[in-house]
């Protein structure tokens, strides 16, 4: 591998893991339109394994805005990640596969304002991304939520 090729895939891995960071923080946040920008035009996204729904990064990001206003207080952190770039149309390094485990806290925050109890999830998220005129976007995101924990409930309740 040359030092130009090797600086290429440098940046173009900082791009990707910077991509799932931004996911990360426009869930977290609750920033919809940011969250709609980090997509492909035909990009899917399934929430089923954590009782969501599966569809488009529009549907998808509408369903999150109501499903998770009970929960002011989110942060989602990936960790693990692992990348693998690909090839499309004979040009190599035009798609991504990412795989990263995340652990995800959520809550009504300190403040009391939601009657969501605190939970914790974790899991792991698939993501296949694809390079576009406008950088890396993300063409499907796949959530497999392999556990999650409630509070414990005092005894008699």
């Amino acid at each position: 591998m040359t030092q130009r090729v090797e600086l290429a895939t440098v940046r173009d891995r900082l791009a990707v893991d910077g991509l799932v960071t931004e996911y990360a923080m426009a869930v977290d946040d609750g920033d919809w339109p940011a969250y709609r920008r980090l997509f492909t035009p035909d990009g899917r996204v399934d929430y089923r394994s954590a009782g969501g729904i599966e569809g488009s990064a529009g549907t998808v990001a509408g369903w999150l805005a109501e499903s998770l206003e009970a929960f002011p207080v989110r942060q989602h952190l990936f960790v693990n990640r692992r990348v693998r770039f690909g090839v499309w149309e004979q040009d190599t390094g035009d798609t991504a596969q990412v795989q990263a485990d995340y652990v995800n806290p959520m809550g009504g925050g300190q403040d009391g304002a939601s009657a969501a109890p605190d939970l914790v999830c974790g899991g792991r998220c698939a993501f296949a991304l694809l390079r576009t005129d406008d950088g890396w976007r993300l063409s499907e995101v796949v959530v497999r939520e392999k556990w999650r924990r409630l509070p414990d409930r005092p005894a008699g309740l």
